[in-house]
C-alpha cells in the first residue's frame, strides 16, 4: 500500500459542483491499494497516519506532535493511480486491487482510522467518483509512504534478480570451469637439451 500525506490548512473533495467533505488543519491522506495489501498493511498504514510527528507543539518546536495529539481531522481519498507501473510513457495500473475488491478493503481502512481516532475526525472522499480534490499544503509538508508488504516495483524486482543470477553463476560453473582446467593443454615439457636463447647463442657458436 502506498500513501502520500499531505499536512495541510484546508483540504476538500467535491465530485462536479457537489461538495463531498472538508477539514480544516489537518492531514490529507491518498491512499493506493495495491493486489497484494493484507490486514498487516492497513494496521501500519493507520498507525503511521495517526502518529506521524508532523506538527508544531506549544513552544513552537517542530516535528513534535501527531494529528492525534493536536486533535486535527483527516481527510482520507481512494486513489488507484499511485499504484502506477510506466511501460514506456504509458501509465498501467494492473497492481491496483480491482474496484470491486478495494472499495471494502478500503472501507476497512476508514473504519480502523475511526475506531482509533474519533470517528468524526475521520473524513472521506467518494469512492470511484471522479474527483476535485482541493489541497493547501501547509509547508508543504508532503511524506511518501509504503507499507513493508507493499509489492516491489516489477523493474526493481527484475534488477535485484539479475544481480541475484549474477552472484550464482561463479557457483554453478564452478565444476565446468575445473573440468575445463584439468581438461586445458599442458605446457609442453622442455627439451632437457634446449637452452635458453642467451645458452642457444652459446651452443650454435659451439657447433660453428
Amino acid at each position: 500500500m502506498k500513501a502520500i500525506i499531505q499536512r495541510v490548512t484546508t483540504a476538500s473533495v467535491s465530485v462536479g459542483e457537489v461538495p463531498i467533505s472538508s477539514i480544516g488543519r489537518g492531514l490529507c491522506v491518498l491512499l493506493g491499494i495495491s493486489m497484494e495489501d493484507t490486514q498487516k498493511d492497513v494496521d501500519y498504514m493507520v498507525r503511521k497516519i495517526l502518529n506521524l510527528r508532523l506538527f508544531d507543539d506549544e513552544n513552537g518546536r517542530a516535528w513534535s506532535k501527531s494529528v492525534m495529539d493536536k486533535e486535527y481531522e483527516v481527510l482520507c481519498v481512494s486513489q488507484f493511480t499511485l499504484q502506477c507501473i510506466l511501460k514506456g510513457n504509458k501509465p498501467d495500473f494492473h497492481a491496483a486491487m480491482p474496484a470491486e475488491l478495494s472499495q471494502p478493503f478500503y472501507n476497512n481502512i476508514l473504519e480502523h482510522l475511526r475506531s482509533t481516532y474519533k470517528p468524526e475526525m475521520i473524513k472521506d472522499g467518494q469512492f470511484g467518483a471522479y474527483m476535485q480534490v482541493h489541497i493547501q499544503n501547509d509547508g508543504p509538508v508532503t511524506i511518501e509512504l509504503v507499507s513493508p508488504s507493499a509489492p516491489m516495483d516489477p523493474k526493481q524486482l527484475a534488477k535485484q534478480e539479475k544481480q541475484q543470477q549474477r552472484k550464482e553463476k561463479p557457483r554453478s560453473k564452478g565444476p565446468l570451469e575445473s573440468g575445463r582446467e584439468r581438461a586445458a593443454p599442458r605446457p609442453r615439457a622442455q627439451d632437457p637439451n634446449a637452452s635458453s636463447g642467451a645458452d642457444g647463442d652459446v651452443s650454435s657458436e659451439r657447433e660453428t
